[in-house]
């Protein structure tokens, strides 16, 4: 699931065809045959409502025959990729503060309904970390608060608003990012937990999201040995994608590495070797390898030479074409138009659920 560029399908942007070698998002579809993409600031896919609705129809109808899932970044608060389009919603610290689950659970609906109107079917949230470090640069605010229970119950709540709301949600950053000093943007961090210690911190959101029937988890770039003591980050680590969360956890849903370009993942391999590394985890889908080409290149090799087996990749196809079903994205379903998507953006019904969590945190 990599990063296109420009404002819409069809026309051609220089970093597309630098990175690609086509111009248009349109054309990287169709050459590429994605199965997903994410809309991203920086790259121009993300300017008013009216052109990101129009923009996810043309790179909709680029897909052809396997539909596409379209995600974005927006768990409100610090991180809202759709700042000045979308419903104003306070963040996952402030909803916590009012200790009250329906303000979880409208939020994610009230979000998810205007990312479904914009044509885009998942989204990468809610945070499911706990924040347990005051020192925490990367997580914070992003969390529903440092109490593992009352976060779980947070988590549980917004993933059955998202579902609401007919969006995909996926909780993250697995096993738990809530008790770092380090910014896995930048640098690999280390938890030390026990088993212990994650049973009682980090692992009840997860749980309860896997109760809900959450759609996706995504993966974090952190060490944690007392659940993998080889070093590798949990995004590269089979003992916990597969041991943990799909052994013991039970989740049998889509699993998303975090962003490949972030430098926690690279410390110890190369990016060809990160990719095909992730998939042996368990990962089911890639988002944002650094170099498109490289990842992919790196993972038919393994497919070829068998270090990759048929089943194992034929488990992630089936869990993401299932998701897409789900979500009713292989049938032809009928987004609102450009213009209708505008209307649905900032309701007076969707403002005053905003403005009631607001009073209700105060």
């Amino acid at each position: 699931m990599p990063v296109l560029y420009g404002s819409s399908a069809r026309a051609a942007h220089q970093e597309n065809l630098a990175r690609y070698g086509v111009g248009s998002p349109a054309e990287v579809i169709r050459k590429y045959h994605l199965g997903g993409v994410i809309l991203f600031p920086g790259t121009g896919n993300i300017q008013s409502a009216r052109q990101v609705a129009t923009f996810t129809a043309g790179l909709r109808s680029a897909a052809g025959k396997v539909p596409l899932l379209i995600g974005v970044d927006q768990e409100n608060g610090i991180v809202s990729r759709l700042k000045g389009i979308v419903t104003e919603m306070p963040g996952a610290s402030v909803i916590g503060q009012t200790g009250d689950l329906r303000n979880a659970r409208d939020a994610a609906r009230v979000t998810a309904e205007e990312l479904n109107a914009l044509g885009i079917s998942l989204d990468f949230a809610p945070v499911a970390d706990v924040n347990v470090n005051p020192n925490n640069p990367v997580i914070g605010p992003r969390a529903y608060g440092n109490d593992p229970e009352k976060v779980a119950d947070m988590v549980g709540a917004a993933v059955q608003g998202f579902r609401d709301g007919g969006v995909a949600a996926t909780v993250k950053h697995f096993p738990g990012h809530g008790d770092t000093n380090v910014d896995s943007h930048t640098s690999l961090p280390v938890i030390d937990h026990t088993r212990e210690e994650w049973e009682k911190l980090d692992a009840p959101p997860f749980k309860e999201a896997i109760a809900n029937d959450v759609d996706a988890v995504m993966s974090a770039h952190i060490v944690m040995p007392a659940l993998d003591p080889s070093g590798d980050p949990a995004t590269l680590s089979k003992k916990i994608l597969t041991g943990v969360l799909r052994g013991e956890l039970g989740f049998d849903g889509v699993v998303f590495t975090d962003a490949l370009n972030m430098d926690g993942v690279r410390k110890k391999y190369g990016d060809g070797e990160v990719a095909v590394r992730a998939i042996l985890a368990g990962a089911d889908i890639l988002l944002m390898p650094p170099d498109f080409d490289v990842a992919r290149d790196a993972v038919l090799a393994a497919v070829e030479s068998g270090r990759i087996s048929a089943t194992r990749l034929n488990q992630s196809v089936e869990r993401v074409l299932h998701l897409k079903r789900e979500f009713r994205l292989d049938s032809p379903r009928t987004f609102p138009t450009p213009a209708e998507a505008v209307k649905l953006m900032k309701t007076s019904e969707h403002r005053a659920v905003a403005r009631r969590i607001s009073t209700a945190a105060k």
